[in-house]
């Protein structure tokens, strides 16, 4: 009964706006941001469920993530589907039914070696040893990743089962599952030309970065990929792996100009895959403060009209109202940038791939076979 009575209280979102909480939780939208434009950005017009529909129709073809196809648009679109894809994975899966056959764990019992996905039938433990670096196999198989990468929703592979709730706590209590899961995840995050640089799930480019970057750029399904190993981690245990991640990938994508395709995907759903909001606020301000033209970024706090207060001083520079001086005066120099966004920016001036910590360098030297990122890999709590 309790179950039927959560299932009618479940309101479906309907726009973009309800799907998106960012900036809902606290008055960090209030408050200026040097360097931002967040008094005049805001969400702009939200794509209808319909359109929100072809686009859903044409990611199930294996097309690229539908928000990339808005990209060349005079006025550039949030993705309904996106919102509410992202809605639903962040809230867990509101109004989710538990498959009624008895839950097997397959997906457990795949990454403990004892039964193959299907249906290639390949072990886990070929996949770890043999396809690393094999990046025309990992390219042109569309099985594997849902497999390597298990959610509680449906893939293109239709033999891959959906995690349940209690093999999501079996998997994540055996270490054994979680130090294999970990070493697929550095597969492909060299697929991508990315290395895991240390427990913290910090990242950087890769010796071969510059080839793999220039095949990501090209190959827009691999978003597809990224964005369900987001939401991978998050459902495995190591949802703090996703921030390093995606502020890499929105730097290569608006800073360094490496991955320039990526960019609307970036921001409509692997910012989104993130739970924690303060996360994601830093996250877009951080896009904000590189996203050219500045006057097209939709992702920032919604507009907001201010009544100057009686006998305050409203300064004006250009478009943007700052808040009146009485009230900037009581704000001490901390507020308005919170502990993530000081974490983001220092990443952003960290391009060597060094991670200092107070006691001394954590790093993960460059990869030279899987006996060496094993025995590293078995210094991670897991």
């Amino acid at each position: 009964m309790g179950n039927l009575m959560g299932i009618w209280r479940y309101k479906e979102p309907s726009t973009v706006e309800e799907c998106d909480s960012t900036w809902e939780t606290d008055s960090e939208s209030d408050e200026h941001q040097p360097g931002g434009e967040e008094e005049d950005s805001g969400i702009s017009e939200s794509m209808s469920p319909a359109d929100a529909l072809r686009g859903a129709e044409q990611l199930d073809h294996g097309s690229p993530q539908f928000g990339d196809m808005m990209e060349s648009s005079t006025r550039v679109k949030r993705s309904y589907y996106a919102a509410k894809d992202l809605y639903k994975y962040r809230h867990s899966y509101p109004n989710y039914k538990e498959p009624r056959q008895p839950n097997e764990y397959c997906n457990l019992r795949f990454y403990l070696n004892k039964i193959p996905l299907v249906p290639d039938g390949i072990y886990i433990e070929e996949i770890l040893t043999k396809w690393r670096g094999d990046y025309e196999k990992l390219e042109h198989n569309h099985t594997y990743i849902q497999w390597l990468f298990p959610l509680r929703e449906q893939g293109l592979n239709f033999y891959a089962q959906e995690l349940t709730q209690d093999e999501i706590k079996e998997f994540q209590s055996t270490r054994e599952a979680k130090r294999r899961f970990l070493l697929a995840y550095t597969i492909m995050l060299d697929f991508f030309g990315i290395k895991l640089m240390d427990k913290n799930g910090n990242v950087a480019r890769a010796p071969n970065w510059q080839d793999r970057f220039q095949h990501l750029n090209e190959s827009q399904h691999n978003y597809l990929r990224i964005t369900r190993i987001l939401k991978s981690l998050g459902e495995l245990g190591f949802e703090s792996f996703k921030l390093p991640l995606v502020h890499l990938l929105l730097e290569e994508a608006l800073v360094e100009g490496t991955l320039p395709n990526m960019r609307h995907s970036a921001l409509e759903y692997f910012v989104y895959t993130l739970r924690q909001h303060a996360q994601r606020r830093a996250l877009l301000r951080f896009a904000q403060r590189h996203y050219q033209p500045p006057e097209n970024f939709i992702w920032g706090p919604p507009k907001k009209k201010r009544i100057p207060a009686s006998g305050s001083t409203v300064m004006k520079a250009g478009k943007n109202e700052v808040v009146e001086r009485s009230v900037a005066k009581a704000r001490s120099p901390r507020e308005g940038r919170n502990n993530l966004e000081r974490e983001v920016d220092d990443m952003d001036e960290r391009k060597s791939g060094e991670w200092k910590t107070a006691k001394g360098p954590m790093v993960l030297q460059e990869v030279r076979g899987r006996v060496d990122l094993e025995e590293y890999i078995e210094t991670i709590p897991l």
